[in-house]
């Protein structure tokens, strides 16, 4: 379990920070940044939960709530797996991104997706309120596996974790039209619509 009893150290101070192992890299760094936004991805799902975590509001809004609560754990695996470099023999097992998480996502994806029309054009972000968060943070998820993909060119990172993240973009994208009614209030794009 993890103790917090102080929230401030000064170890940051100079622009540098501790990863999982104790090593210390600037603030910059790729590791850092893809962890990052991994987190500010997460704060985007606490905004879409004060919409998705009503009292009585139905089993629709409910299934996705608990949905949401999953994802907003697995995020912080996701993070402490980023945070955390390989190495041989580690004192103790590191927290890492596993293919059953995935699995989960892609299960969850497929049962909402069929209940949705097929789609004929590309959707704007909004409708709901949950559905617009949920779009943001698919859009911050996005970048968080681009930042992913280039910390990968220079560093170990688990192919569970590449993964997570792909998949968590598209399971947004879907639960975003899922709480859209279902599509139907989905906003389309209308391409050239302001052309004249």
């Amino acid at each position: 379990m993890v103790k917090l009893n102080r929230i401030y150290t000064r170890g940051g101070d100079k622009g540098a920070t501790s990863l999982g192992d104790g090593s210390r890299v600037p603030k910059h760094d790729p590791r850092v940044a893809a962890y990052g936004t991994v987190d500010e991805a997460n704060a985007v799902l606490g905004l879409a939960r004060l919409h998705t975590c009503v009292p009585g509001a139905g089993a629709l809004l409910a299934d996705a709530d608990a949905m949401l609560a999953r994802i907003q754990n697995d995020l912080f695996d996701l993070g402490a797996d980023l945070c955390t470099p390989e190495q041989e023999n580690p004192p103790y097992p590191p927290l890492r991104i596993i293919d059953a998480q995935v699995d989960r996502l892609e299960a969850e994806i497929d049962r909402m997706n069929a209940e949705l029309a097929p789609l004929n054009s590309f959707i704007l972000p909004g409708g709901s309120p949950a559905s617009a968060y949920l779009h943001q943070a698919r859009t911050v998820i996005r970048r968080a596996e681009r930042e992913m993909t280039l910390a990968a060119q220079t560093i170990s990172i688990g192919a569970p974790a590449l993964k997570y993240a792909n998949r968590l973009s598209d399971h947004l994208f879907v639960m975003a039209r899922y709480l859209n009614d279902k599509g139907a209030a989905d906003i389309l794009w209308v391409p050239g619509l302001t052309r004249g």
